[in-house]
């Protein structure tokens, strides 16, 4: 595994820490939904890091499967929040 994909994986996780402590404190719902989009995407692009690292292509659509969930989330909580129901 190369230094620059062990820096990269390292910075990742370290703003993804930053990004669950801003949706954590967070002072409004907007911001929370945001910072866990944020921290969904920074997942995502390490499971593909994960994926270079260890030069296997399953990693790869573990990868796409979470985007799509995490996307599907996203929507569906901003729609509660814009109607105040799911329906």
């Amino acid at each position: 595994m190369s230094t620059f994909i062990v820096f990269c994986a390292t910075a990742l996780v370290i703003l993804s820490f930053a990004s669950l402590w801003r949706a954590f404190v967070g002072p409004s719902v907007a911001d929370r939904v945001a910072a866990i989009n944020v921290v969904s995407i920074k997942v995502t692009t390490l499971i593909l890091l994960l994926s270079v690292a260890f030069e296997t292509t399953s990693y790869i659509s573990v990868a796409l499967v979470y985007a799509m969930i995490a996307f599907v989330a996203t929507l569906g909580v901003a729609k509660y929040l814009t109607n105040g129901a799911l329906d």
